[in-house]
């Protein structure tokens, strides 16, 4: 694509990574196929390539985001299955980033919308707010209905997703609070004498929503002899914020992220920094890349970057054997962060065959569900859809569970089905000796089944 920013523009190392992107682009039209809302909508400009067009203009003539731009910029999920398509290497991702931090710049939007998206970006990233977020959405759940009806969709989305049983478990949710429900729940072996050390980000809204997902890792691991070593100071990624286009939040959310591991990095031998949530890890594994022109930051980031695992795609290095065979049939949904942001599309379905669990592949398994971060609330209609039609395929395979890498996808699916959903590392724990997931523990079919409990020889 013929570009025509001038030199003083090309100055700043942003727009010049921006024109390498976008003279990347041939106009195929490859990514149009696998884009979600091209699928939705079928318009143009509700595609990659469209964005792209519309991305080059905006930034070309340095000038304020028009309404135009801003409406389909945020009808785009992120969700990567444009760069996964692409024959030309467009890094999608890092364009539409940037496009996001210059519309928040530069666009003054609708009081509602600021509001709504300030606090999410205040709520969101601190767990203690989060908690009291979902205690009060419980409460408010039953009034969703009314708020349709005069027009506050987005707040009715937040209350219908706020899920209804599961109970907050460890209040601070921190790396060391995992660890220490592990041991108490049993499984997880003395670990001082461990020679393998790593990390394990508990990050802010999988640490609310999902803290058994940690702590299914830490007994997976403690099994395996490797030290999950607490680390203090680490939070919220930054990625709720970087795709909302706070740049300054999130490089400042992603430098105490940074010195945090650093330090442990430097005393104590970090193999690896697992992450559970793979829109997390999609954001860590940037860093390197977020902070190539920053003097005090550049190496550390991309030692962090280098480091940074899924925790699917660490597990499949190991030799992990099952105690019981658990042929129950999972149907996989490989989160767009993983398969698209990260390109691991084998290891965590690897993984789960290996415990014996039947892994069944889910029809048109490169669309998003419609989840994308705090899509699902800025743009309930389209997620709505993306998950109903998600959840259509997965129940037409009629499978006992459905595992999936992200707790974005596992909150957004779980609230459309009766199915449970869990991540795969619970599965992996379970069938490595750890208790059954909260989700199937109530089904004696499931844990007691003669299926379930097939000896391994």
């Amino acid at each position: 694509m013929q570009t025509n920013f001038s030199l003083v523009q090309l100055a700043d190392p942003q727009t010049a990574e921006a024109n390498k992107i976008l003279r990347a682009c041939v106009h195929c039209g490859f990514c149009t196929a696998t884009c979600p809302t091209y699928v939705l909508l079928g318009d143009e400009l509700d595609s990659p390539r469209g964005r792209i067009y519309l991305i080059k203009e905006m930034l070309e003539r340095d000038q304020p985001a028009s309404q135009e731009v801003v409406t389909h910029i945020d009808r785009c999920l992120s969700c990567l299955a444009c760069m996964t398509t692409c024959p030309s290497g467009v890094h999608y991702m890092h364009l539409v980033d940037h496009a996001r931090a210059h519309i928040e710049r530069t666009f003054e939007r609708p009081m509602p919308d600021r509001l709504l998206r300030t606090l999410l970006a205040w709520i969101l990233p601190n767990p203690a707010l989060f908690r009291l977020a979902i205690i009060m959405a419980r409460l408010a759940k039953p009034l969703a209905p009314l708020f349709d009806r005069v027009g506050l969709t987005s707040l009715a989305a937040m209350l219908r997703l706020a899920p209804a049983r599961r109970r907050l478990r460890e209040p601070r949710g921190s790396a060391s609070s995992a660890i220490q429900t592990a041991r108490r729940d049993g499984g997880a072996s003395d670990q001082r004498s461990a020679k393998r050390k790593v990390a394990l980000l508990t990050g802010c809204v999988a640490s609310v929503l999902s803290p058994q997902i940690n702590a299914a890792a830490v007994r997976v691991l403690a099994r395996q002899n490797i030290e999950v070593v607490p680390v203090r100071g680490e939070g919220c990624c930054g990625a709720l914020v970087h795709h909302l286009g706070r740049s300054a939040d999130a490089h400042a959310q992603a430098r105490a992220n940074i010195d945090a591991w650093t330090r442990d990095i430097e005393s104590g031998g970090l193999e690896a920094i697992l992450i559970t949530a793979s829109g997390c890890g999609t954001m860590v594994k940037d860093y390197g890349f977020m902070f190539r022109h920053d003097a005090a930051y550049a190496a550390k980031a991309a030692r962090v970057s280098e480091l940074a695992r899924d925790v699917c795609e660490y597990l499949a290095s190991l030799d992990l054997q099952p105690t019981q065979v658990r042929e129950l049939v999972v149907a996989y949904h490989g989160a767009c962060s993983l398969q698209h942001g990260q390109k691991i599309t084998r290891e965590p379905k690897k993984l789960l065959s290996d415990m014996g669990f039947v892994v069944a592949d889910v029809p048109e398994g490169h669309l998003c569900c419609g989840s994308a971060g705090t899509y699902n609330i800025l743009q309930p209609d389209l997620a709505r859809r993306l998950r109903q039609r998600k959840i259509a395929h997965l129940e037409r395979l009629n499978p006992a569970v459905v595992a999936a890498g992200n707790v974005g996808c596992i909150t957004q699916i779980a609230a459309g089905t009766a199915i449970p959903v869990l991540h795969p590392v619970e599965l992996v724990d379970w069938a490595t000796g750890g208790p059954a997931p909260d989700a199937l523990a109530a089904n004696d079919a499931f844990v007691h089944g003669p299926l379930a409990t097939a000896a391994v020889k």
